[in-house]
């Protein structure tokens, strides 16, 4: 598995995607490779972590 060059979808920067990282994803299971740079993915997951707010992140509604 050679290292594979994929572009961002948020920003567009190329990044890297590893032999190593490839071998992580698939001990995983991920079907999909990465869609987002490092740096983009650790924003999101930092935007989504701050957005939380408790309460299973807001996603459902119990209709009250």
């Amino acid at each position: 598995m050679p290292d594979k060059t994929i572009n961002c979808k948020d920003c567009g920067a190329e990044f890297i995607f590893s032999e190593g990282e490839q071998a992580f994803y698939q001990e995983k299971g991920f079907a999909n490779e990465p869609q987002r740079c490092p740096d983009c993915r650790r924003a999101r997951k930092q935007q989504r972590n701050n957005n939380s707010g408790g309460g299973g992140g807001g996603r459902y509604s119990n209709g009250w």
